[in-house]
């Protein structure tokens, strides 16, 4: 196994982190709109906002994945 197989592995480990934000945050946004579901507007719009972030760091760990074995 060369090192860059296992630098790339690491890099894409980046993903895993983001499905555990965006499970946490649509948790969190289900659980307080249950307890006030007159700020289920403003609670979905910031969950979607933090999951859009969430996201965007797991497409830049891909995305240094693929770098590392393209250059490597």
């Amino acid at each position: 196994m060369s090192v860059t197989a296992i630098g790339a592995g690491i890099a894409a480990l980046a993903c895993i982190g983001a499905g555990i934000g965006i499970g946490n945050a649509t948790a969190g946004a289900v659980e307080a709109t249950a307890r006030q579901p007159e700020a289920g507007g403003r609670i979905m719009t910031t969950m979607i906002l933090g999951c859009a972030l969430a996201e965007a760091t797991a497409i830049y760990g891909l995305v240094v994945a693929i770098l590392i074995l393209v250059m490597a």
